[in-house]
């Protein structure tokens, strides 16, 4: 018990020191270029609290749980030998974490309710679809750059080649994509790379890695998060066009 309390102290304090200079630029702006009062202070001050406390759970849990068991699951399929396996779960992980990120919810409820003013979508129905679809696109797309990502490691493909095929993708794609759909795409990108996703993938990429004999979890370990942020900016300007 003394451990883990030692432990979650060590976290929280490390909490404090990362947010320190966020709340110090806010309190200057206010307070000395603004020259204004914060206003609801008590409920600021307690929902910092909560941030502080929040975040530290967050990165304790993090280290504690999902990064041990991603590892352990990439050493246990390498051991079973089973490419398929590998890959059906790579894509499963990556489709999984996805579709259960907040800020992906987030996105694509704002992006659904901004389609519906801007005449796209009529109806409730309509709407329901359109931001379960825009989900969906997503977590599939990032289900698929998991499952490559895998197999670059797997095959030692050089992630400099992938990143740049990415890109060439994305903006071929923009040059076709309705100019609505642009922004929600590149956005979409950015949150599927977000708290419940990187662990994971991560972890997968390093135990991998760890775990094949010839590769360097430094070198290949890492860069499926990257791969993983390209694709869905690729998917939902395509979803654009289809839609």
């Amino acid at each position: 018990m003394k451990k883990i309390i030692f432990a979650f102290s060590k976290k929280l304090l490390a909490s404090v020191q990362d947010l320190a200079p966020v709340f110090l630029v806010i309190a200057f702006f206010q307070l000395l270029v603004l020259q204004q009062s914060i206003p609801d202070f008590g409920n600021i001050i307690l929902g910092t609290v909560f941030v502080l406390l929040g975040l530290t759970l967050f990165v304790y849990g993090l280290n504690l749980g999902l990064f041990p068991i991603g590892e352990a699951l990439a050493f246990a399929f390498v051991k079973k030998g089973s490419l398929i396996w590998l890959l059906i779960f790579a894509f499963a992980l990556g489709f999984g974490t996805t579709i259960a990120e907040p800020a992906l919810i987030a996105v694509a409820n704002e992006a659904g309710s901004v389609a519906r003013l801007g005449g796209i979508i009529q109806t409730d129905s309509q709407l329901l679809i359109y931001t379960q679809m825009l989900r969906y696109t997503v977590a599939t797309s990032v289900g698929i750059a998991v499952l490559i990502g895998v197999l670059r490691i797997i095959k030692g493909w050089s992630l400099t080649h992938l990143i740049i095929g990415g890109y060439i993708l994305v903006i071929i794609a923009t040059i076709f994509a309705p100019e609505n759909i642009i922004g929600i795409a590149y956005d979409s990108g950015g949150v599927t790379t977000s708290t419940i996703t990187v662990p994971l993938i991560t972890a997968l990429g390093v135990g991998l890695s760890s775990s094949i004999r010839g590769r360097s979890p430094m070198v290949d370990g890492f860069g499926m998060i990257a791969i993983a942020s390209l694709f869905p900016i690729v998917a939902v300007m395509i979803f654009g066009i289809l839609w």
